[in-house]
């Protein structure tokens, strides 16, 4: 942590977060109350078998009543894993304070660098007074997060001596759908041998794509989309004052457009594309771009040569010629060792052009060269299209450019069309929370600590009722194994939790679409401003437009 802090540094460190009614009590009087048995998403059978130790576990929540907790003293271990995102260290303060108030002396180690801190043995315990200094604030530093990703039997008895060694019984995972689908095998697999280690997770990711009946929210979503509202709604009066560009803002999200919907309901732009619309209607390239195309020409005849669209990270994989070619780029460049050794984009290009199939081949040559040089640059680790890493503003910008000089050609249009590209993405993720982040998190990670006195392992935190004030939430855990479905991944079908992507028949999406030709045509553009911390309630604690319509 620096030496020299900010004030807004020094007074967010001051800010005490809120709690349920249902964890704020004496532990001693908490009592654990289990639902229904549960069952997977999907495949139930095949998961049942992956999972026999903790499979069909009951929904649980804290209530007052006759003390059920264990409350002698243990070790607890915690890991962040995977991306970073706002709340992260409020989870940490909630989990230390929590174990804190079972028994003061419980300890907490902090796993260093993500998961391979486990299997290298690499620590930091976490004390107040290292605790004390990361509070409400963005980011995950305090003890720094990774992507490795446990699977194997000598990566698993590695963390199971490691954590041995250092006497810790419990293990929380703080992640997303990937991270947790491994706390899940993790748990059943320490169950299944005996080691006496339970796990619990915590649902993190701001793309939102980690949700269901229980999990009503990521954590890290909220703080993301109000900083990339705040930005957009920047852009948006710029518009206003220049009135001569068009602006093509990517957002992060990974594979579901959650971020760009919710930015949308914020900031009303002209356009806001999503992709499981793009998908459901099988919408190509060349249909997408007449589309903004036509928008771009109705406002210009209204004297308005400007505009603002918002595009999700992963657009380019709805589309169904696009998804076809990203596919055989994969299987093609998995497998063929000449393509490594050639040099320069044209020689690259040139060489999977001509091995392409007929469809892919034209999908292909319809994208400007910087986008193919982009599908072929480095593959993730699994040898995958980075998607993330390709340009879709600045394509989406190109290809209305040439639809539009081809109008203006035939005499069709005469709309002036100066486009600007962003993306923003990492400007979200490592935030000062939000008072709903804040609250909201430290309230995951208190109750993980009661999830883990409870005796109970392959369970994610789960808060509930979130459009409530904080004191009325509801606080308890939902069985890992109950989110899961079987998917295809690398040839064989993986257990792993199911992504929640944008529903088309959802409440959130509905009012996007109940307003969007308004908001093409007009200037309706609503502008959030920076991240409010102190003032009225409406204002400090407000919650995400997605969540209040999903719950009204």
């Amino acid at each position: 942590m620096p030496k020299e802090l900010s004030p807004l540094q020094v007074e967010r460190l001051k800010y005490k977060p809120k709690l349920p009614a249902a964890l704020a009590g004496s532990p001693k009087k908490i009592n654990l109350r289990s639902g229904k048995a549960s069952k997977a998403v999907a495949d139930q059978a095949a998961i049942k078998g992956l999972f026999p130790q903790t499979y069909g576990q009951p929904e649980v929540s804290f209530v007052a009543g006759k003390g059920s907790l264990k409350l002698d003293p243990i070790k607890v271990g915690v890991v962040l894993s995977g991306g970073q995102a706002p709340g992260g260290h409020n989870v940490i303060s909630g989990l230390f304070d929590g174990l804190q108030a079972l028994n003061p002396k419980n300890k907490l180690i902090g796993f260093l660098g993500g998961p391979r801190g486990i299997t290298d043995n690499k620590t930091l315990e976490l004390t107040a007074k290292v605790v004390d200094a990361y509070r409400n604030t963005g980011g995950f530093d305090i003890i720094g997060s990774g992507r490795t990703k446990l699977e194997t039997k000598e990566q698993f008895d590695a963390c199971a001596a490691n954590m041995k060694k250092l006497g810790i019984t419990s293990l929380v995972v703080v992640g997303g759908d990937d991270s947790n689908t491994n706390a899940a095998v993790l748990g059943e697999y320490f169950a299944a041998n005996g080691y006496g280690i339970s796990v619990i997770g915590a649902p993190k990711t701001i793309d939102g794509d980690l949700k269901n009946a229980a999990i009503e929210i990521s954590f890290g979503f909220d703080t993301a989309t109000k900083t990339y509202g705040e930005l957009i709604g920047n852009v948006e009066r710029d518009c206003l004052s220049a009135k001569k560009y068009w602006h093509f803002i990517k957002l992060m999200g990974r594979s579901a457009s959650h971020i760009a919907l919710e930015c949308g309901l914020k900031t009303q732009p002209n356009v806001t594309l999503i992709s499981e619309e793009v998908a459901a209607k099988k919408q190509t390239l060349a249909q997408i771009t007449e589309e903004l195309a036509t928008v771009v020409v109705e406002r210009a005849a209204e004297g308005k040569n400007y505009g603002v669209v918002l595009i999700p990270e992963g657009l380019v994989e709805f589309i169904p010629e696009i998804k076809a070619l990203i596919a055989e780029l994969n299987d093609m460049l998995a497998h063929d060792t000449t393509f490594d050794s050639l040099k320069g984009d044209q020689a690259r290009i040139d060489f999977v052009a001509s091995k392409l199939s007929a469809l892919s081949k034209m999908a292909f040559a319809s994208l400007p060269k910087g986008i193919q040089a982009q599908l072929l640059a480095e593959r993730d680790p699994h040898g995958n299209v980075q998607v993330s890493r390709i340009e879709t503003e600045k394509l989406l910008a190109e290809t209305v450019a040439e639809k539009l000089d081809g109008w203006k050609k035939a005499g069709k249009t005469k709309a002036k069309f100066s486009p600007i590209g962003h993306f923003f993405g990492y400007e979200g993720r490592c935030a000062f929370p939000s008072n709903f982040d804040a609250d909201y998190c430290y309230a995951l990670g208190y109750n993980a600590a009661f999830l883990v006195a409870a005796g109970l392992t392959g369970y994610l935190s789960s808060v509930q009722h979130l459009t409530k004030p904080a004191k009325q939430w509801a606080a308890g855990g939902t069985p890992l194994t109950s989110m899961m479905n079987l998917e295809r991944r690398h040839g064989a079908d993986k257990p792993v939790i199911k992504k929640a992507l944008v529903e088309l028949d959802g409440k959130p999406f509905k009012a996007l679409v109940k307003k969007r030709a308004e908001w093409a045509k007009e200037d309706a553009y609503l502008f959030p401003g920076a991240i409010q911390y102190w003032g009225p309630t409406e204002v400090a604690d407000l919650v995400t437009e997605t969540l209040k319509l999903e719950n009204k």
